[in-house]
């Protein structure tokens, strides 16, 4: 079954208060114009998983500043002004985890299990006391899996039954989230038939993509991205 849609039709159907994970390290792997549309629509109250929250102007960091978001969950945001501002007036609740930690809450929720146990931060800031748990001698943070009702994903290649690949470290969070979302909806310069990757090639398989989205270019927020060359 062909799984192209329009930009417009794949993000029409996220609704206002979902919860939607963005694959994306900076530039590298952010599906721009997928966020971009979600601009563009309006849909609000929304919680976002990202790694970062991308520049100001740029990216995530327009669903924020157009209001549309209530809850950030990420790993920093330093390099993004209007989004600390945000946060700090209390208009933007912010959640912050470790990169690696994140990574590995997201991994969990896509292998189908409730949480794992840790001693990574015991003694910081990040965690609270609810949060720990003696057995066997250790005392453990307890990590619960972290999912969502969406993801949006940028794959350099696809074809149309879903099956995805990624380039360099555009790769990033782009698989685990793939596999902890509810609904998967991909944007790709470069979109084929079946029988175009070899079974070895493929980083998604597309079992878990729901959509996929063609793109007729790439626009200048994909940075070196834009220097798309086609196999």
């Amino acid at each position: 079954m062909k799984k192209n849609q329009t930009l417009e039709n794949a993000i029409a159907a996220i609704p206002s208060g979902a919860v939607v994970m963005v694959g994306g390290f900076g530039n590298p792997g952010t599906p721009f114009s997928l966020i971009n549309e979600l601009v563009r629509q309006g849909q609000s109250d929304l919680t976002l998983i990202k790694n970062d929250a991308n520049e100001p102007g740029h990216g995530l960091s327009r669903l924020m500043e157009n209001g549309q978001v209530r809850k950030l969950i990420t790993t920093h945001i330093g390099l993004n002004k209007r989004v600390i501002d945000l946060m700090n007036k209390g208009v933007l609740e912010v959640e912050f985890h470790p990169q690696g930690m994140l990574a590995e809450k997201i991994r969990t929720a896509g292998a189908g299990s409730f949480g794992f146990l840790t001693d990574i931060g015991i003694d910081s800031e990040i965690t609270r006391s609810e949060d720990l748990l003696d057995w066997q001698g250790q005392t453990y943070k307890v990590e619960m899996a972290l999912s969502a009702d969406y993801a949006l994903i940028h794959a350099a290649q696809a074809d149309w039954l879903g099956n995805l690949l990624y380039r360099g470290s555009a790769i990033n969070f782009s698989p685990l989230m793939a596999m902890a979302a509810n609904h998967v909806i991909v944007e790709t310069p470069d979109l084929g038939a079946p029988g175009r990757f070899k079974p070895e090639q493929v980083h998604t398989p597309g079992a878990f993509v729901d959509s996929v989205v063609p793109l007729e270019s790439l626009t200048s927020d994909y940075g070196i991205l834009e220097h798309h060359v086609r196999r």
